[in-house]
């Protein structure tokens, strides 16, 4: 006589966590509200820099290029040199001060919801 009541069980605890890694990957996102503390935190710390280093490499480029003169790259060109090497420069100069300038906005505008938000945390 055949035992047809057979129970069989694999587990993977490896193969498991993979499948629950790939189906969070497609779960709709849940924000609460130290995530968006945290994205308005991350966003104040970053604003600017991206605008403060396009001048600032832009400016060096120029800068770069005023050096090509001066090296005789380019020859015969010298008073390009110092066009360029001014001109790179006074490109450069205001882009410590953009990056302030727009962080300083940036910061005003999302300080009073960071401090409503931390509030609410912090009392829950």
């Amino acid at each position: 006589m055949e035992n047809s009541n057979v129970f069989t069980y694999q587990y993977s605890s490896a193969r498991n966590k993979e499948v629950e890694n790939i189906r969070k990957k497609y779960l709709p996102k849940e924000e609460n509200k130290m995530d968006v503390l945290r994205r308005m935190d991350n966003r104040i710390q970053t604003a600017g820099m991206m605008q403060g280093l396009t001048i600032g490499v832009i400016g060096c480029l120029i800068f770069g290029i005023g050096m090509c003169f001066g090296l005789d790259v380019f020859s015969g060109a010298d008073w390009l040199s110092i066009l360029f090497g001014a001109l790179g420069i006074a490109v450069m100069i205001p882009a410590y001060p953009v990056y302030k300038h727009i962080s300083r906005k940036t910061r005003e505008k999302l300080t009073p919801e960071i401090l409503r938000l931390s509030d609410e945390i912090m009392k829950a």
